[in-house]
């Protein structure tokens, strides 16, 4: 079987392996998720370090969605279909990625540095926050989906020395989407929240992140993702 180094020279170094068969199935369930919220889904592999992968989706909601797993990447940065990655993991050996698709990806990314730790969150509360929505957004949405008012209503507040970050719904509609918080059985209804399990907030000047064990989720704070080059 063809190596990293032997696919790289393939396909111009765009190549991801993932060793690991608990981290192949991390990697394939996060991507899964977006592939729900979105079929035609790309997701940007960032790598971080020498060991480490993350990859980037949007959600639908303003929001971006990062899973962070054990795997080496042939190049620094790379914007590719999520469904071509989950059928490589499938295979269990390297992806050659192919042609890159950076065009696709219209937002920009948050800092890797500069969060700071506002508080923490009992996740059950975000998961009854997204229940209220849920229901509102049956109640008062239409075919296009949740009503602008009510995703951008701010549901949280939460507040450490002089930082002071308004949570909106738009965030807490990803995160329960991506199906970051665990649960007991197949759907993440608050009962079935462990109350010991909480989310953690940070926030730098301009962006929000909400940390949940299986992943976090970011918004910028000033608005929608701005449009950047790639």
């Amino acid at each position: 079987m063809a190596g990293v180094s032997d696919l790289g020279v393939m396909s111009g170094q765009r190549v991801l392996e993932v060793s690991d068969p608990a981290e192949r199935e991390n990697l394939a369930t996060f991507l899964t998720r977006a592939v729900r919220l979105d079929p035609a889904a790309v997701v940007r592999l960032r790598r971080r370090g020498e060991r480490l992968v993350s990859g980037w989706v949007a959600t639908g909601f303003e929001a971006l969605a990062v899973r962070t797993v054990v795997a080496e990447l042939g190049v620094d940065d790379v914007t590719v279909g999520a469904d071509l990655v989950l059928a490589g993991l499938a295979t269990g050996g390297p992806i050659d990625l192919g042609y890159s698709m950076d065009s696709a990806w219209r937002g920009a990314l948050p800092p890797v540095d500069g969060f700071v730790h506002v508080d923490d969150v009992p996740a059950r509360t975000l998961v009854e926050l997204a229940e209220q929505g849920a229901q509102l957004a049956k109640d008062h949405g239409s075919s296009h989906g949740p009503p602008a008012s009510l995703l951008d209503q701010t549901v949280l507040t939460v507040s450490a020395a002089d930082t002071h970050v308004e949570v909106p719904m738009r965030v807490v509609f990803a995160l329960t989407a991506m199906d970051f918080i665990p649960h007991s059985g197949d759907k993440a209804e608050s009962r079935r929240i462990m109350p010991s399990e909480i989310v953690r907030v940070r926030a730098t000047k301009t962006w929000l992140r909400i940390d949940a064990r299986y992943g976090s989720v970011a918004r910028r704070t000033g608005g929608p993702i701005p449009l950047t080059p790639s």
